[in-house]
């Protein structure tokens, strides 16, 4: 029992010394990259050992465990005597993976390795980031909410019914990880383009999770994805035998907020201030109102809303190196007016605010939007959502896309809407009727959801649109130029701005950081990227790009006065980067 005690001790005062990383959390797990040469013990309740270590996702590395290793921890005749590299065993992986034909198989097979191996899950997706991004999250991952509970093998989050009311915090404390750093939650109400899929959202969750680790550097051990099931309306699912949720139609108003207050109290309660929570795929008329609501309280963010808006904005400030002039200079026409469209607008007219130095009333006005009823004009006022609100201008009423675009004469038009295929080939000939180098964004996800593909803006354009989407495209060949699609992927944006978070110990965010990330990601294109029509950089280069978001946003945390890991740090990007996470095996005492 003492030799026990005697080695809590020793635990405790390694983990109190250097290893006190990541916004002043100890590096319990031997996960970020400052500790990556450091022997590493693989402690559990105990020391895992044995069958108990081949069966633990966090520690277990399969063939790896060198021979050392299968001695000290009681390994021998449990694995074949071969020993296979990390390298070794993601060249098997990928062999493998690339068998499949269905990207739900794929995602299939890349959850069961995370299950029983995270550091070779990790590494895997961080070296093939380009071909794995839309397996493990969009456009993939909408098919998996969709038959979730189909494919369910074993949990990997928390669900919080309301049959758990009254008792959120002992459900927050059933989780194992007592050290939490970034929460996304979801009520699965709006998940992607797909409507309402109950507690079959947990997938996005999981995803955004994997992304804060592989893309942004968050421990994986600091992540929690959470669903938030108070129902769904969704009828296909309340008759299906095989969904895992409440069978009951949704909760709303008071019994709805009440909820939610419970849940945001009981998180602050156990984790404290410093915990991110990520609102994510909530319906319009909650997301705002828990923003609003959360944002003076509570490190809050939504992705929908904000991190859209950041990494459109970066596109729009790149796109300037082609369309000239500053923001000011053109007019931006939205196709939708939810919580991406409105939050997008908002932004944009911010960063015109700051660059022009002229207020945000008069920046809106360069701003228009269309919803399902038509242009957002003054005459409407009277029966629109207060959030659509301020983007109601002075003009006669349109009552559709085609027609606003010629009476706007917009640089920029950006689909938010949620419908495929509504930029049509009249929509975006009007575009380049008027505009040399028209600017189209077709957000909306999943693939199937975009406004118009790559190949139909640059055709219809004749090779001259600056095109992003949501959704991947491949390259398009025209007129014999190659032409790379951007793709708006919040993936640039969120885990950067997560991870600046975590390290400034930040406990509010604030809308200058979200500018500052957007500014950071558009500084990263390179002459090659805009010769090739791109406005965002390779994700390739992802790690380095969030490093670069995260130094920014830490920054502006500490300039704000809302950071609270000190003294600063002299080299902020050198620190985010010895801080993030490193999925190369450790070497076990």
């Amino acid at each position: 029992m003492e030799s026990v005690l005697n080695e809590e001790q020793k635990r405790g005062e390694e983990l109190n010394g250097r290893w006190t990383v990541a916004g002043g959390v100890a590096d319990v797990d031997g996960e970020d990259r400052a500790t990556e040469d450091q022997l590493f013990t693989p402690w559990t309740v105990s020391v895992a050992s044995g069958y108990s270590l081949l069966r633990d996702p966090r520690h277990n590395k399969g063939l790896a465990f060198t021979e050392r290793e299968r001695d000290a921890h009681y390994l021998r005749g449990l694995l074949p005597p071969t020993i296979l590299s990390q390298d070794l065993q993601e060249k098997k992986f990928m062999h493998s993976l690339r068998e499949y034909n269905l990207p739900l198989h794929k995602y299939m097979s890349m959850m069961e390795l995370e299950e029983r191996n995270e550091r070779l899950f990790y590494k895997i997706l961080i070296d093939n980031v380009e071909e794995l991004l839309p397996i493990v999250y969009t456009p993939t991952v909408g098919e998996a909410c969709q038959k979730y509970g189909s494919i369910f093998r074993r949990s990997q989050g928390l669900y919080i019914s309301l049959n758990e009311k009254g008792k959120i915090l002992e459900v927050l404390r059933n989780w194992p990880e007592r050290t939490i750093q970034v929460i996304v939650v979801t009520d699965g109400e709006r998940i992607l383009g797909l409507g309402d899929l109950g507690c079959q959202g947990m997938g996005i969750p999981v995803g955004k999770l994997a992304l804060y680790t592989a893309l942004g550097g968050v421990r994986p051990s600091a992540c929690l994805p959470i669903t938030i099931d108070i129902g769904t309306n969704n009828e296909h699912l309340l008759n299906d035998e095989f969904y895992i949720g409440l069978k009951q139609k949704r909760a709303t108003g008071k019994e709805y907020y009440d909820f939610l207050h419970e849940f945001m109290s009981a998180v602050k309660q156990n984790y404290g201030e410093k915990v991110l929570v990520q609102f994510e795929d909530f319906a319009n008329h909650n997301a705002f109102e828990l923003l609003s609501k959360y944002g003076t309280t509570h490190l809050v963010f939504n992705d929908d809303i904000q991190g859209t808006a950041s990494v459109v904005l970066a596109g729009l400030v790149a796109s300037l190196k082609l369309l000239r002039g500053t923001l000011a200079d053109h007019k931006f026409l939205f196709f939708g007016a939810g919580e991406a469209g409105t939050g997008i607008a908002e932004l944009i007219a911010l960063e015109m605010s700051k660059q022009a130095n002229v207020s945000v009333d008069e920046t809106r006005k360069k701003i228009w939007l269309v919803d399902s009823k038509g242009l957002i004009v003054n005459s409407r006022k009277e029966s629109l959502q207060h959030f659509k609100k301020p983007w109601a201008h002075e003009h006669e009423p349109v009552s559709n896309l085609l027609d606003a675009v010629k009476a706007i004469k917009p640089t920029a038009l950006i689909g938010t809407s949620g419908v495929g295929k509504t930029f049509t080939k009249e929509v975006i000939e009007a575009m380049a009727s008027f505009n040399e180098k028209p600017l189209i964004m077709a957000l909306s996800n999943p693939t199937s959801q975009s406004e118009c593909s790559a190949e139909e803006a640059y055709t219809w354009t004749k090779g001259r649109a600056i095109f992003a989407s949501g959704s991947p495209f491949d390259p398009v060949e025209f007129n014999g130029k190659t032409f790379v699609p951007g793709q708006a992927n919040n993936s640039y944006i969120f885990p950067g701005l997560g991870f600046g978070l975590v390290i400034s110990g930040a406990i509010r965010v604030h809308n200058d950081m979200l500018l500052t990330a957007a500014e950071a990601l558009a500084s990263q294109l390179t002459r090659e990227n805009y010769e090739k029509g791109m406005i965002y950089p390779p994700l390739s280069n992802i790690r380095k790009i969030s490093a670069h978001i995260a130094a920014n946003v830490a920054a502006q945390a500490y300039d704000l006065g809302v950071a609270t890991q000190l003294p600063r740090p002299a080299d902020l990007f050198k620190y985010a980067e010895s801080c993030m996470y490193s999925p190369n095996y450790r070497s076990h005492r």
